[in-house]
């Protein structure tokens, strides 16, 4: 895959740094991008709703348009879709309050929930139990939503510190993997929802987690479940590497395990990994994104021997923080970045 490349679709959004994006899951042209004023130190926030239209040239890059924006009183981090609304998308803010929005209105959210204490990180959908989200904050907890109930329907104490990420499993409905400040990735099965036994459950209390794995010396910023291959996700961290872990041994039965292989490292990116994600059409495909302004895509296969680095995309100019992969088109991927800028490109 490394050669010369058409350059990239781009859409610039000048004042407004990029913290996340969401390909639709109903739309194959449709993103959904997080964006912060000052990189998100201070100042409100849009969600901006982007399509793809047709290339201006034949053979060129599609056209990226922003078809509408939202504004926010404080930037957002994450955002992802609705799996059961085709112009719903919920968005994660850092006042701590997590919004659902409707892209055919104008304005204002149609519902808010306000229950973290500290910004809110990642928010996630389920892909299995359709009407669910999850949201992770820099308190440390991870909250399970749904969107006509007015409050959470369950709070996981995941981390003493901040939980960066919290993902459910696309294998089964009632697991959810976190990462942390703490150097951990935890798993929970949310229909044993327990609090740790070497904590005080009045004064401090953690919840129970059915796998701890102690996958790295420094913060881990982002994970990833194979959407291939049960118990296998990827993470990315502050000390610039890429690690794929196999917990296959997890018995969901129990808490307080503690374990995980390390399958392989993926060294190559100079600054920390900010974005994981594996490939929706291909098992061992993994796209990463890092702070040194690039992203990569890698072949996370077991059975390769030769390099594993397949791509290169460098044209931002700052820090790259989130990468997607189209869920309809093969080999198509978006990145973002704190550059204020969306690319689109094809492998």
């Amino acid at each position: 895959m490394i050669g010369l490349k058409p350059p990239p679709a781009l859409l610039q959004t000048p004042g407004f740094a990029h913290y996340s994006l969401a390909w639709s899951p109903f739309h194959n042209a449709r993103i959904a991008l997080a964006s912060s004023a000052n990189f998100g130190l201070v100042g409100n926030g849009r969600l901006h709703i982007v399509s793809l239209g047709p290339p201006q040239a034949p053979g060129g890059p599609p056209t990226l348009n922003c078809d509408k924006y939202f504004e926010t009183q404080d930037g957002l981090y994450d955002v992802a879709w609705s799996e059961v609304h085709e112009n719903q998308v919920v968005s994660a803010s850092g006042d701590g309050s997590i919004r659902l929005w409707d892209i055919t209105l104008n304005n204002f959210a149609i519902c808010a929930w306000q229950e973290h204490t500290r910004e809110v990180f990642s928010v996630d959908w389920s892909n299995i139990k359709k009407d669910t989200f999850a949201s992770s904050s820099w308190d440390g907890a991870v909250k399970i939503w749904m969107p006509d109930r007015p409050r959470s329907i369950l709070t996981l104490q995941a981390h003493h510190s901040c939980t960066y990420q919290a993902l459910f499993s696309p294998h089964q409905p009632d697991v959810v993997a976190t990462c942390s400040t703490d150097g951990t990735v935890k798993i929970f099965d949310l229909r044993a929802p327990s609090y740790a036994p070497t904590t005080n459950a009045f004064t401090n209390p953690m919840s129970a987690a059915a796998l701890t794995v102690p996958a790295s010396g420094s913060e881990i910023l982002t994970i990833d479940w194979n959407k291939y291959r049960p118990f296998t996700l990827a993470t990315g961290s502050v000390d610039k590497s890429i690690k794929v872990w196999d917990c296959r041994m997890i018995k969901m039965s129990e808490v307080n395990q503690v374990g995980g292989v390390c399958e392989m490292q993926l060294p190559g990116h100079e600054y920390a990994v900010r974005k994981v994600q594996w490939s929706p059409h291909h098992a061992d495909v993994l796209a990463s994104a890092s702070y040194d302004m690039t992203c990569r895509v890698w072949n996370a296969s077991p059975t390769v021997t030769g390099p594993r680095l397949m791509y290169i995309h460098d044209p931002h100019t700052e820090f790259v923080v989130g990468c997607g992969w189209s869920l309809y088109e093969e080999g198509v991927l978006a990145s973002c970045a704190w550059d204020s800028r969306l690319n689109v490109f094809h492998l």
